[in-house]
């Protein structure tokens, strides 16, 4: 569409539209065909869950309208795409702004999951001990997440168009949002071919083993359940068998992220491996592409992954991949591939534990074949298959803007 304006509304202070476009390129390997515009919002800090501490999903999507609000000041678009889940913005920039508007849905800001967490009083990241002892708050944190569902909900069955990155996220915007007739599953880009050059070849020679994890240093990730179930696996490890570690690639988005690298790293200590894991903050692409090619296994163990991009990555590099048996990862990614395996899935830290031992058990060729298959599969997640199904996607409405 070379007659349109691209528009990027970004709260990142401090940095040039240039310096944000060469962090793409430095990160992701993307280059952008022609150069688009970005808007630098002042009040970014209305959405960081920091500033809410209690009530977060209600304080963050107020502090979005507020946000919304100050971008329309800034310029009112023609069609307005929310592609970071602020939901409320939606309506906003439909009434108030007179766009169309749509929305890509990463990860809905609440789920039926969330609601049977709190149900079943399970204590989680999210719903900590406190709350899940108490009948009492558990009740009230029941009605609150209902009612907030609801005005999710009317949120965002304004949309033009709904995109949503997975079959997980798609059960859950349809129960939700309910507007089947605008909703399509795009499954995010993942640069697939970046990882083609790196070789398949038998790794039965191998002195050491390496672990690879790729994801944000975030709560939900659940790095601590990686780092005890690879205890584990050492502690059962014969004497004279091959050497392992634990590689633990990430992005620190803020101070927090920060604090929980450093309690992660005390974990281990605490565990006497800390010579056996090692933490990779902030890598460039180059670096990332590096420690792929030298890991034997991926691992991932986030609960509910909405998609799960680093796991696509891993497989497309030719690892052996272990994700967790929810969302994403067992609904789309790391499915048979003409009736062959592709991965491993597993859902506690003794299940965790059995795959790793399974799959460095496995004879290098056995191990081979799952890694030739996975590659094969991920084809289904490339960049080109993202641009296809989004230009689809978003055809009804960019094309009446051309017109």
């Amino acid at each position: 569409y070379p007659d349109i304006n691209f528009v990027v509304y970004t709260g990142d202070l401090g940095v040039t539209g240039q310096q944000i476009l060469e962090g793409a390129r430095q990160r992701f390997n993307i280059v952008l065909p022609r150069p688009v515009r970005f808007v630098f919002l002042q009040h970014r800090v209305l959405v960081e869950p920091g500033l809410f501490p209690h009530f977060t999903l209600l304080g963050q999507s107020v502090g979005s309208v507020f946000l919304g609000w100050e971008a329309l000041m800034e310029l009112v678009p023609d069609l307005y795409i929310d592609s970071m889940g602020y939901a409320f913005t939606l309506p906003l920039f439909r009434y108030l702004g007179g766009c169309s508007v749509g929305s890509y849905v990463h990860y809905p800001t609440i789920s039926t999951d969330m609601l049977s967490v709190v149900r079943e009083r399970n204590p989680r990241f999210n719903n900590p001990d406190f709350i899940s002892n108490s009948l009492f708050l558990s009740a009230f944190k029941l009605v609150y997440y209902c009612l907030f569902a609801v005005l999710y909900g009317m949120a965002g069955s304004c949309c033009d168009v709904i995109m949503v990155n997975s079959s997980w996220t798609l059960d859950h915007i349809l129960s939700l949002w309910r507007s089947p007739n605008h909703t399509s599953v795009v499954y995010p880009p993942c640069d697939v071919s970046a990882f083609l050059d790196i070789p398949l070849e038998e790794d039965g020679a191998r002195k050491c083993h390496s672990i690879v994890s790729v994801g944000q240093f975030r709560p939900e990730k659940d790095h601590r359940l990686q780092i005890r179930a690879f205890k584990k696996v050492l502690d059962r490890r014969k004497k004279g068998s091959e050497a392992l570690k634990l590689v633990l690639i990430g992005g620190c988005r803020n101070q927090e992220d920060e604090d929980r690298v450093l309690m992660l790293r005390g974990l281990c200590q605490e565990l006497g491996m800390g010579d056996r894991v090692e933490f990779k903050l902030n890598v460039s692409f180059k670096e990332l592409k590096e420690e792929m090619s030298e890991a034997t296994i991926g691992l991932h163990t986030m609960w509910n992954e909405h998609f799960g991009i680093g796991v696509v990555e891993c497989m497309a590099a030719g690892k052996v991949i272990l994700a967790h048996k929810s969302g994403g990862p067992k609904l789309d990614i790391v499915r048979p591939f003409e009736g062959r395996q592709t991965g491993f899935l597993a859902d506690n830290e003794d299940s965790y534990v059995e795959a790793i031992e399974q799959i460095l058990a496995l004879s290098p060729d056995s191990r081979l074949q799952i890694r030739r298959d996975a590659r094969q599969s991920v084809a289904r997640f490339s960049d080109e298959e993202f641009e296809a199904c989004l230009l689809a996607a978003m055809e009804p409405l960019i094309g009446t803007l051309e017109r």
